[in-house]
């Protein structure tokens, strides 16, 4: 299945259906009167998550959604039926935002979670409902209220727990099969990856989801590569795994590169928790790997792990922090920590 995250599409709501000018013909009734009913309601725009969904290549082939207007209204007081609701299923983790991609409008970030994004117009008053003392015969009635409609942008990010980042070849797609069953695709050449991967890994019973996206260069964040559009995927990650090639040119270069696009993307990427790892350590001498973890551990301020996504060195070790990451930043502050006065039971 292609993969998709943005998807620029038309929506428009029923309008609701005319009122009925009728008026009572029935033999031998001595009044007559009017009687027309009311039109009916139109149809909402509604927005669903739904499960099993991770791109929206769906919205690329059908890209105009009409909800039907409602029925007009009838004699003998007979109100018009409503126009059906058309229902819109997205991933979960789909934002709608406003055709200038400006605000975001909506985001749907819990499966099975619903929203009217547009209401249908109600259905026109029939001449009956205008019938007073002083006009027994009104040939007037509502036309219905209109419909709405514009143009939105659909665009998915990911839900993950722990988001790799790295250079390209740093070793992040053989890491996320090495813990996963993502089957992500791996090459000795720059950009292997070219769209996100999840994959749902397990350490002592408990699974999280891990998403790989293509690598950063220098100047991602102005389109260079692949660019920095991916990053949305992991905005919403608990922790980042950062992969430094031990055997590249520069490897502290190379954590400083991916540290300067962070920053320049912005959404808080940059200030989330990282787990700092030098992976293919199999391909260097024991003497040289501790060499340069500690050049990298000066230079970042982190300890690195380390790490052969390929030979399995560390890599336990590597998914036990993650998961601690991922529960702490599930716990929350502790509020006692928070708290700048002693605690008292009075």
């Amino acid at each position: 299945m292609h993969f998709l995250d943005q998807a620029k599409i038309f929506i428009r709501s029923g309008a609701g259906g005319p009122g009925a000018v009728s008026f009572r013909r029935e033999k031998f009734m001595e009044y007559g009167g009017p009687d027309g009913g009311n039109g009916g309601k139109g149809g909402d725009i509604i927005f669903e998550a739904v499960p099993g969904l991770n791109t929206l290549i769906d919205f690329r082939y059908t890209q105009h959604f009409r909800a039907p207007r409602g029925n007009g209204g009838a004699g003998s007081n007979r109100t018009g039926a409503g126009g059906d609701d058309l229902v819109i299923k997205v991933p979960v983790g789909t934002q709608i935002l406003s055709e200038d991609k400006e605000d975001v409008l909506a985001d749907f970030t819990v499966a099975g979670e619903k929203r009217v994004f547009l209401r249908g117009g109600d259905g026109g008053r029939g001449n009956a409902t205008y019938k007073t003392s002083t006009n027994r015969a009104p040939r007037q009635h509502g036309p219905g209220w209109p419909n709405e409609e514009m143009w939105v942008w659909l665009r998915l990010k990911l839900l993950a727990d722990a988001g790799l980042v790295g250079l390209p070849n740093a070793g992040k797609s053989t890491f996320i099969n090495a813990v996963t069953n993502a089957g992500a695709k791996v090459g000795d050449y720059p950009f292997t990856t070219v769209r996100p991967q999840l994959g749902v890994a397990s350490w002592k019973g408990r699974e999280f989801v891990v998403a790989d996206i293509p690598g950063l260069i220098e100047g991602a964040a102005d389109g260079a590569g692949i660019g920095d559009r991916f990053l949305g995927h992991i905005e919403r990650c608990r922790v980042l795994l950062h992969l430094v090639d031990a055997t590249g040119d520069d490897p502290i270069g190379a954590w400083e590169t991916v540290r300067t696009e962070l920053d320049a993307y912005g959404a808080g990427l940059i200030d989330k928790p990282e787990v700092l790892a030098l992976n293919k350590i199999d391909a260097l001498e024991p003497k040289e790997v501790t060499k340069l973890a500690k050049k990298l551990a000066k230079a970042s301020g982190i300890e690195p792990m380390l790490l052969s996504g390929a030979g399995g060195d560390g890599v336990e070790a590597v998914l036990e922090r993650l998961a601690k990451e991922i529960i702490d930043d599930e716990a929350g502050p502790d509020p006692a920590e928070d708290s700048e006065e002693p605690w008292s039971p009075l």
